[in-house]
């Protein structure tokens, strides 16, 4: 006859190690619950980290873009300089790309107190997207050699 003990203290007919036997095996291994949870947080790590890299990436490439459009404003700017032309007042727009970036550059000439500089912003946007702005850069072009 077999008898299971399921009191901390083994009854009168069970030896003490026959009781640990049956504690061990209640005790090893983990619930049901206890896995569902542990999966759960682990879970919503992965979730926070896969979001995290996601916003890591189109930060990056933001960035990038912004100072290509910067690098394309100062360019454009730089040209005016060098044509040693005064320009014209007025707004032109143009394309203004950088590497596989196409970018249109929008550059507005406005006149100044001093009749021999003007006034020139240049504003880059992406190709066909002109209310998004991605760089400003402005200067003043001389009339003086």
């Amino acid at each position: 006859m077999t008898q299971v003990c399921t009191a901390t203290q083994p009854s009168v007919g069970v030896t003490l190690s026959h009781a640990r036997v049956v504690h061990k095996v209640r005790d090893q291994g983990f619930t049901l619950i206890e896995v569902l949870v542990a999966l759960a947080i682990v879970a919503v790590a992965l979730a926070a980290s896969v979001r995290a890299v996601g916003m890591l990436s189109f930060n990056d490439r933001l960035l990038r873009d912004k100072s290509l459009a910067a690098l394309s404003a100062g360019n454009r700017l730089a040209e005016l300089r060098l044509e040693k032309r005064f320009p014209d007042i007025g707004s032109v727009r143009a394309p203004c790309p950088q590497g596989r970036l196409m970018l249109e550059c929008e550059q507005r000439v406005s006149s100044t107190p001093n009749p021999s500089f003007r006034q020139v912003s240049v504003r880059v946007s992406p190709a066909g997207r002109p209310t998004e702005m991605l760089a400003e850069v402005n200067g003043l072009v001389s009339a003086l050699p």
